[in-house]
């Protein structure tokens, strides 16, 4: 195993490229595919990951927030890309870079409508977020005569697409609810269906729902976290790869004598003779504080290294009493052995939150 000289996320699109297939081969052949890469892919580099993802001819891609899709667009991404969260200020981006908007309430609605036609747009491609559950944003069943009616009055604009947003899928001993979301999607989609002349292609599946409910997968499916490496249940693991890899080293191994403290607040006293290892890297990289004081390890040569005291900004310390290693000795916070999942874990967290919290002042390291 080669020591890494700096703390490093690595990113390994060959694993990208096998989570990919397997998550596409859950679908039928006419099924789109829309990738996730908000919050820099997940932690990771989003355009690195997109622009892999182009080559794999992905359909479409999906961003939080306007400027994160004009960063695809200046990184060369030409596939279409859905701003889920679009915010009115940003609208003249949105339209000269040519992304397409989430719309979700009527207010949204009527100003990207203005908007597009100041600019003189022609059927541009936007998308209606319906809410059938989830409760944070969507137009209401009760919304589409109102939908319809500023419809009519525009040729500004054109709905590519109807979605939702399910809110627990990943829950299997009781699936009553997305069942509800499901059916409350079906019937938004044919009322909205009946009000136009065309019909937008429909997609309400996150990963969780492209592996329990295939029978929602509709026109299109969204995963980002699946892509990661992660799809919420252990058996569907087996059949992914974690994608990134947060590395560091050993920077300095210390003796903490019996009585002695470490670290800020003297958060550790050594119950006994301790031998520890200051690691490059603390909560300004997304180690955040509650890792500390035990409840969180990382592995050197194979075996863990408990965090001891509080995570500094810059730095934590670990537990290297029994474990045979040396100054500049490589240590690993996760990996696809000892993954982001299993980390997050021990603090009552998630993958999602630990992947994402990954500072970008941490360098990213492209395996390919």
């Amino acid at each position: 195993m080669d020591n890494v000289q700096e703390t490093i996320l690595e990113i390994d699109l060959k694993a990208l490229k096998h989570n990919f297939k397997h998550l596409k081969s859950r679908l039928h052949n006419n099924t789109k595919f829309l990738a996730v890469v908000k919050a820099f892919a997940y932690g990771s580099d989003a355009a690195e990951v997109a622009k892999y993802l182009e080559q794999l001819n992905i359909d479409y891609f999906a961003v939080a927030y306007t400027y994160e899709g004009v960063a695809l667009r200046d990184a060369g991404i030409t596939t279409p890309i859905l701003v889920l969260h679009p915010q009115p200020v940003s609208f003249d981006d949105i339209i000269k870079r040519c992304l397409e908007p989430s719309i979700y309430s009527q207010r949204v609605l009527d100003l990207f409508i203005a908007s597009a036609e100041i600019h003189k747009q022609h059927n541009y491609p936007v998308h209606l977020k319906f809410n059938t559950g989830l409760n944070r944003l969507g137009f209401g069943q009760k919304d589409i005569p109102k939908i319809a009616e500023a419809l009519s009055k525009t040729e500004a604009i054109k709905v590519t697409s109807l979605f939702s947003h399910l809110a627990e899928s990943e829950v299997l001993d009781d699936t009553d609810f997305t069942k509800s979301q499901i059916e409350s999607f079906t019937k938004i989609y044919k009322d909205v269906y009946a009000t136009l002349s065309y019909k937008p292609f429909l997609h309400i599946c996150n990963t969780s729902g492209i592996i329990n409910y295939p029978e929602a997968h509709f026109d299109m499916v969204r995963s980002g976290i699946g892509l990661n490496g992660y799809g919420n249940d252990p058996e569907v693991n087996k059949h992914l790869k974690p994608i990134a890899a947060l590395k560091t080293n050993i920077s300095q191994i210390h003796h903490i004598k019996k009585g002695k403290s470490l670290g800020y607040n003297r958060a550790f006293i050594a119950q006994e003779d301790t031998r520890t290892a200051t690691l490059p890297l603390g909560h300004a990289d997304g180690i955040k504080r509650q890792y500390g004081n035990k409840k969180g390890f990382v592995t050197i040569n194979n075996q863990k290294a408990f965090i001891l005291g509080n995570v500094c900004m810059d730095m934590i310390m670990v537990d290297v009493t029994n474990i045979k290693c040396k100054e500049g000795d490589q240590a690993i916070i996760f990996d696809d052995k000892h993954t982001a999942e299993d980390l997050a874990g021990q603090v009552n967290s998630i993958s999602y939150e630990l992947l994402t919290a990954v500072s970008q002042r941490v360098k990213r390291v492209i395996r390919r």
